[in-house]
């Protein structure tokens, strides 16, 4: 919530500042010359500019990820955020007034750039650094933090604890308790905090205590441990934290700017940088819709064929697991016989009798997942991601492959790297080959990597590849 309320103070100051910036820019592009500016025509200009500049900035830096809010957040790297952002903006909104005719004198193009940067850059700086600056002095004196959990009882535990506690400036860590890997609070650290419970306890902790950051500090025995710990960790939001060795350190692993505070190795959960991660969304939500709209008349004309083709419903919907092990409804057109599975779970194969001839077409042009695009607009899905699978199978696919749940960070798509290799999926074990494709998307994320997967896409869907 704290981080909630920060963004909007940080979004609030942006928007009155970018309307002080194009009220200040207007008054002097005219020379503060009242009687021009009083006129009608220029009057509903600056109304205009007055309702969408500033609400076109607060959209670049929310599209850029500037309102994701750290309390650690350092003044130095705000300059250096602030510049990034505002120089290609300002130039980007330099070319439209250009374009619009709103500014005429070529001799004076530079005069008014200059003009247009310093009023945005420093209207928007400075209440930044006010505020910026007044959080850390906040976070130093132990005013405001972040709800810490210590995952480990002995040596390295205790030793991040003194870390910590003996920090010159604080940190921004409230150091909520621990949980125990095997001792069960018996350890190093059981006079220092309190004991919340063992590591299979997480998910309840972390919701009980409210706890915003975690820091893995095991002991080298119980690093068999680590994998389920991360799993336990890994859908919630929160903040992974380990102690980093001299190898992290040397090897730049260890991203840390702060002077005063503990060193620490983060453990992301972020597959995209923000900006990107916002993009894909934005390009999801778009795309979809426009798909929708231009293959309306296929969609009606497969709706029909299918209907001919036999009994049914047009639509076939059907229980996934989406991101963070949610369930959602999918959708798609039926390609198969009505009641194909008889209540067992069944996957289909490429000579699959239960499919029908206008199911086959469907399938090999991937036209039968036109419907996902409804899951798009709905959040539920991505235009690329791994794709969904039920529930049925997954359980069989952990078996083998307990890292097939670390899909579920990111929403299923309607076509994925993994898909574009292998195709449909006729059995568990196809389902696992795909996965290591899956899981390099996942590690290799990236609007290029979209861009490429959707063109892969198309091809496939032309040449009717798609079985």
């Amino acid at each position: 919530m704290k981080f909630r309320k920060l963004s909007i103070i940080y979004a609030l100051c942006d928007y009155l500042a970018s309307a002080v910036a194009w009220t200040l820019f207007f008054l002097q592009h005219f020379n503060f010359d009242l009687s021009r500016i009083s006129e009608g025509l220029i009057r509903a200009e600056y109304f205009k500019g007055l309702i969408i500049i500033p609400v076109a900035w607060v959209f670049l830096f929310r599209l850029t990820g500037f309102y994701t809010v750290s309390l650690k957040r350092s003044r130095l790297i705000e300059l250096f955020y602030s510049l990034s952002v505002t120089v290609p903006g300002v130039i980007i909104q330099f070319f439209i007034f250009l374009f619009l005719g709103f500014i005429t004198e070529n001799s004076l193009y530079l005069y008014f750039l200059e003009t247009l940067f310093i009023l945005q850059f420093l209207l928007t700086y400075i209440p930044r650094v006010i505020i910026t600056s007044s959080t850390a002095t906040k976070v130093h004196k132990g005013l405001v933090g972040i709800n810490t959990l210590i995952i480990g009882s002995n040596g390295k535990a205790y030793e991040v604890f003194n870390r910590i506690k003996n920090e010159k400036i604080r940190g921004g860590n409230f150091l909520i308790g621990y949980v125990s890997i095997t001792n069960r609070g018996n350890g190093l650290l059981k006079d220092c905090l309190p004991y919340l419970g063992q590591s299979e306890e997480l998910p309840g902790i972390i919701s009980d205590y409210k706890i915003e950051e975690v820091i893995i500090a095991i002991e080298g025995n119980e690093f068999d441990t680590i994998e389920k710990i991360i799993g336990l960790l890994e859908f919630r939001d929160v903040a992974i934290k380990a102690i980093p060795s001299l190898k992290d350190i040397l090897t730049g692993r260890v991203k840390h700017t702060a002077i005063f505070g503990t060193p620490l190795l983060e453990i992301s959960n972020l597959q995209m940088p923000v900006w990107q991660a916002n993009i894909k969304q934005l390009m999801d939500y778009f795309l979809a819709g426009v798909c929708l709209i231009l293959l309306s008349p296929v969609m009606l004309l497969l709706a029909i064929l299918i209907r001919i083709s036999g009994k049914g419903a047009v639509i076939f919907s059907q229980e996934r697991t989406g991101k963070n092990g949610k369930p959602f409804t999918i959708f798609k057109f039926r390609s198969m016989k009505a009641n194909a599975e008889n209540d067992k779970p069944l996957l289909s194969s490429k000579n699959d009798d239960r499919i029908t001839t206008i199911g086959r077409f469907m399938r090999k042009h991937r036209l039968d997942e036109i419907p996902n695009l409804i899951n798009v607009l709905k959040g539920e899905m991505s235009l690329v991601g791994p794709r969904p699978e039920r529930q049925y199978f997954i359980e069989q696919i952990v078996k083998t492959a307990p890292h097939y749940k670390r899909l579920h960070k990111v929403k299923p798509g309607i076509t994925s790297w993994g898909q574009v290799k292998y195709g449909y999926a006729s059995d568990v074990n196809s389902m696992i080959e795909r996965l290591e494709y899956d899981l390099l998307y996942l590690e290799n994320m990236s609007l290029s990597i979209d861009l490429k997967i959707i063109i892969y896409t198309v091809i496939i869907i032309i040449k009717g590849k798609g079985v």
